[in-house]
């Protein structure tokens, strides 16, 4: 059996047991760009499972889905990327979950473009959302999902337009595999297997 056989699309009843993030920024202009992995992924797995991300919510786009067999919340902050904490914080905080129940998705610029890296902890790596979550919450205990977009082209590149920047014809089926595959970690995760998550999308980051 798949890992999305455990995916159901009937949205499922009882409390919410997991936040499945994704972060970006909120906007047209922003919507295919580097720095929005985290929501692409969002709507790769929204897809999936078959629900749609649109209930506002924690200052967020929200939906409830089944997951594994666990009832998650798919969210994609709307209060712009450097502000992304917030968002989480308050859904913690209703829903009373540990930060050990929180999978946060984002881009990374030290990650070829395609790779994924996932880590039970860690720092921001210099990426802002991160930081939010971090700094909000008081803890880097939350697992994390990094895909990467790629360095800036040359060093005097400003990283801000490069994180802003949309992926170019040639990089788009990699980074859409990427989503893909980043969503089958999120269902590893929840089941339990994040062990398991690391070994196999880790090691891509070798090959």
């Amino acid at each position: 059996m798949g890992i999305f056989s455990k995916f159901k699309k009937n949205e499922p009843s009882g409390p919410i047991e997991w936040l499945i993030v994704g972060l970006g920024n909120p906007g047209v202009k922003y919507q295919r760009t580097r720095h929005n992995c985290g929501w692409l992924t969002i709507d790769n797995l929204a897809a999936k499972i078959g629900v749609e991300v649109t209930r506002a919510k924690f200052k967020s786009m929200t939906a409830a889905a089944e997951i594994s067999g666990k009832k998650c919340l798919l969210m994609k902050p709307t209060t712009m990327m450097n502000a992304s904490g917030e968002a989480v914080v308050e859904a913690m905080n209703f829903y009373k979950l540990p930060i050990s129940r929180i999978i946060v998705i984002s881009d990374d610029v030290s990650l070829d473009v395609g790779k994924i890296r996932i880590r039970k902890r860690g720092s921001d790596g210099g990426q802002k959302g991160l930081r939010s979550i971090i700094t909000l919450t008081g803890s880097e205990d939350f697992v994390r999902i990094r895909i990467g977009v790629g360095a800036k082209p040359h060093p005097d590149y400003d990283m801000a337009a490069w994180v802003l920047s949309e992926f170019s014809d040639k990089e788009k089926p990699a980074m859409f595999e990427a989503f893909g595959r980043a969503a089958e970690a999120v269902g590893l995760i929840v089941d339990g297997k994040t062990d398991e998550a690391m070994n196999i999308f880790n090691r891509q980051v070798q090959e």
